[in-house]
């Protein structure tokens, strides 16, 4: 699996269209908490969900709480810090402000006439801080917290994971390296990867209009009158003439034509960030974690080499924005946990895309060889 790239394997998501209920889920080396349907970034060993039908309120990125009009934000390269107007509250003393901060979370009240009103409360911070150098104090009419980061070269956009944090915090860990959205439907596929796209200031390439602008005919009408093998070939040929271009979001054919559900088409796949969004009729994270490990073990299907899947229950079109933020958040954190990740891709492409990165191969490579 493509995870070998990415050395810690792909990464999860799940849409759930159940109620609203809390959901606690650990790993040995992550641990999320989120209110269902929420978004959030996982690998094949922690989940992430997502809800279609219930709107996408991203607990993991911007689910922000807070009583308060305004706060300012500023990075320090060591240390973010965090300034909540309290306006005209009454704050006597110190010990009527509460400051709780742990790992990504961050809780702040303030008490008023007996009982803690919150000013902010998210489990959600941009990325992981170093609670026990936690700083506050007021400064006039402002409470000022000086968190210690833990990555000190990451800068953060915001104080919190969002859309627009994640669109404006991931061209620094992308370096520029191109995305490939993969996955059985083509319409999911062209549609995140025009908002992945967008959001990062990439060029969006599509593989379908790419062979119809090429043969002067539907996707469709090909694969009646020539058959899936002719199409899936003709799209392989694409990746490969995309395969050096950076800073673009590639969107792949879906089905049984498309390249990139066949494992012996993905060569030129492995010089980027592989996306699969991948539908599911799994109900919780449990069930579509270990549909996962089956995709994963079993290695039959070419999708199952991503570096980082989206897994969705129902589909509309108006959310396309929230699976781009949840392979945003996802890749994020893939990329932290090896921030050699785009420099080796880049040198798989320089090396003429040969094998499966680590294990380039000689000149002459045949996939198709079992040796």
């Amino acid at each position: 699996m493509a995870g070998a790239i990415a050395s810690a394997g792909a990464t999860l998501c799940f849409s759930s269209q159940n109620p609203i209920k809390t959901l606690h889920f650990s790993t040995k080396t992550h641990s999320f908490y989120f209110p269902k349907p929420k978004v959030s970034a996982f690998r094949w060993n922690s989940v992430r969900p997502i809800s279609p039908l219930h709107g996408f309120s991203c607990n993991c990125f911007s689910t922000v709480s807070t009583n308060t009009t305004h706060y300012e934000f500023s990075d320090g390269s060591s240390e973010v810090e965090l300034r909540l107007q309290l306006g005209g509250q009454d704050v006597p003393s110190a010990k009527d402000i509460f400051v709780d901060a742990d790992g990504t979370s961050l809780t702040v009240k303030v008490r008023q006439a007996g009982s803690f009103v919150i000013l902010i409360e998210t489990n959600s911070l941009f990325e992981k801080i170093k609670p026990a150098e936690t700083i506050w104090y007021i400064d006039d009419d402002q409470l000022v917290i000086n968190l210690k980061k833990q990555d000190l070269d990451l800068e953060w956009p915001d104080i919190v994971e969002s859309w627009e944090s994640l669109s404006a915090g991931s061209m620094q860990l992308l370096k520029g390296t191109s995305i490939y959205i993969v996955g059985d439907s083509t319409e999911i596929n062209q549609k995140v990867a025009r908002e992945l796209a967008v959001a990062l200031g990439y060029t969006p390439l599509d593989t379908k209009e790419l062979l119809e602008t090429f043969t002067k005919q539907t996707v469709d009408s090909w694969v009646l009158a020539e058959g899936s093998d002719s199409v899936a070939e003709a799209e392989s040929a694409i990746l490969e003439s995309l395969s050096s271009h950076v800073r673009a979001v590639v969107a792949t054919l879906g089905g049984s034509h498309g390249a990139a559900g066949r494992t012996d088409k993905w060569r030129h796949l492995y010089s980027g960030f592989t996306v699969w969004l991948s539908q599911t009729e799994a109900i919780d994270e449990d069930s579509a974690k270990e549909e996962a490990r089956r995709h994963v073990q079993d290695g039959s299907l070419g999708y199952s080499n991503a570096d980082v899947v989206v897994k969705l229950q129902g589909w509309d079109a108006d959310h396309a924005k929230s699976l781009a933020q949840a392979s945003l958040s996802a890749l994020k954190q893939l990329i932290l946990s090896d921030k050699k990740l785009p420099g080796k891709k880049s040198l798989y492409i320089r090396l003429g895309c040969r094998g499966h990165r680590p294990n380039i191969k000689p000149p002459g490579w045949d996939p198709s060889t079992p040796n």
